[in-house]
């Protein structure tokens, strides 16, 4: 049978990491989290900067304030929990048993998952080897990581909480490695803390070395826990969990953001963790959902193709400031299509629809597309849809038209002459035209009851202006009271 092995992975200073991992300029920056509400506000995280500039945890914002250089940022909850999520997925890809292991410290700004690793020897090498392996992918997900790799699930956690790096136990040195331990990692209640205080006992290694039997006798059956936990002997039935993939990022900005190019900015860096996650289960992304939390509590969201990020947002900007980015990732399979020999060549995806998010961006979103009629009596009436290539239907033959309606956009304003409530004369810009026959009127009107309602006559009219004889269509706009040259007859 093959024995037990776990990994745990043990990430302190969750919210600072959260942070450091979108915005990877503050590094070398001393940043300290705030939690709490004003006038409560104290300080739960900071980076090693701002360990060394003089930043403590527990400091209230007074204080913190009077530390040069710090940077305080607000904690945010929403972030952290899609920080985790990356971290479950980072290491469902070295093993699908995984469990939560709630720090033993009781802190909420740890992180500690642990890895069942039993069997992956002829996956991932030796222990050693994938504990190496599992750290370089944290650190490309932007997290930094303790590792610990033991036969007792309890060893590793307790040594991945107070070590750094890498530690890799040997099965049966499991008392030995946890000996010179602060008996303060074992969390214990203050009676239990106070009394071995007393009796001298500072580490696991002393705790371990008291007998059992007269330990529980003074004591009772809860410190039987405790000291199996010191000797590295405490057994554990492992309660694995299912962490759903999601391709989600979040940040939640300090000050809201009112220019396009400090929000592309942080999207960028999103998108390039996005971007590592689907390459890493072997997928693409295929579109992006752009959500974005305005002043006043409205949302505005976008659903965008990577490619068009920079210019979706200049052609539909929000129309306030931005608290909040979350921007979620559809994912998509990479396919390539072999055209036929005699196919025409048609545009590259991409690039067409780069082509066409710039034309929207310059000439409005309504403006470009493919025009699609409307359900309506109203003559003319269209919309302007997505432009598909391909998507039209295949035409078929018919026979050639004896005559075509050449319709003016916009159409242009004329004065007209009437004789006995007929057209006789209208004049546009530059001639005059003697009308010689007219038929009509056609009358067509509706939503009457809408702003953009219509009542209007139609005449089609044969006229005559210095030898040129024209078919034209005129209308009559019954509610302004005006004409217009709508079409031409060929």
């Amino acid at each position: 049978m093959t024995r037990e092995l776990y990994a745990c992975i043990h990430v302190s200073g969750l919210p600072t990491q959260t942070l450091l991992r979108l915005h990877p300029e503050l590094r070398s920056v001393p940043v300290a989290i705030l939690e709490d509400q004003p006038p409560h506000q104290v300080i739960c995280s900071i980076n090693r900067a701002a360990r060394s500039a003089g930043a403590v945890l527990g400091m209230t914002k007074l204080e913190a304030e009077a530390v040069p250089s710090l940077r305080l940022m607000q904690r945010s909850i929403a972030g952290e929990a899609a920080a985790r999520s990356v971290l479950l997925e980072c290491a469902a890809s070295f093993s699908p048993r995984i469990e939560d292991a709630a720090p033993l410290t009781g802190a909420d700004t740890v992180c500690a998952i642990v890895l069942d690793i039993s069997g992956t020897e002829r996956l991932f090498g030796p222990p050693a080897t994938l504990a190496a392996r599992l750290r370089v992918a944290l650190g490309a997900a932007g997290f930094r990581a303790s590792i610990a790799v033991s036969s007792n699930f309890h060893t590793a956690r307790l040594k991945a909480a107070t070590a750094t790096g890498i530690t890799v136990i040997p099965t049966g040195n499991e008392a030995r490695a946890l000996a010179k331990l602060p008996l303060s990692a074992l969390n214990l209640n203050e009676d239990d803390a106070l009394t071995f205080a007393n009796w001298g006992v500072r580490t696991l290694g002393e705790l371990a070395a008291l007998p059992q039997v007269d330990l529980v006798t003074r004591l009772g059956e809860r410190i039987l826990a405790s000291h199996s936990l010191a000797r590295g002997v405490l057994s554990h039935t492992f309660q694995p969990i299912e962490p759903s993939f999601s391709l989600e990022e979040f940040c939640d900005f300090e000050t809201p953001v009112e220019q396009a190019d400090s929000l592309l900015f942080i999207a960028a860096r999103m998108i390039d963790c996005l971007i590592a996650r689907a390459t890493s289960h072997a997928l693409c992304i295929a579109s992006l959902t752009m959500r974005m939390a305005l002043g006043g509590g409205r949302i505005h969201q976008r659903v965008i193709r990577p490619a068009l990020l920079q210019l979706d947002p200049a052609a539909s900007p929000p129309h306030a400031a931005v608290l909040s980015l979350t921007l979620s990732a559809q994912p998509g399979q990479s396919s390539k299509v072999q055209l036929g020999l005699f196919t025409p060549q048609t545009p590259e995806p991409t690039r067409l629809d780069v082509t066409i998010a710039r034309l929207k961006a310059i000439a409005g979103a309504d403006r470009v597309g493919s025009p699609v009629l409307e359900d309506s009596h109203r003559s003319g009436a269209f919309r302007m849809a997505n432009f598909a290539p391909g998507s039209g239907s295949a035409t078929t033959h018919q026979a050639q038209p004896r005559m075509a309606l050449r319709r003016m956009r916009p159409p242009a304003p004329i004065r007209v002459v009437l004789d006995d409530r007929k057209p006789a004369v209208f004049h546009d810009r530059e001639r005059s035209f003697d009308i010689e026959a007219a038929y009509g009127p056609w009358k067509t009107s509706g939503c009457w009851w809408r702003e953009d309602g219509w009542n209007a006559e139609e005449w089609d009219v044969l006229a005559q202006a210095g030898g040129d004889t024209l078919a034209c269509l005129l209308v009559h706009d019954c509610t302004r009271d005006q004409w217009r040259l709508e079409a031409f007859y060929d």
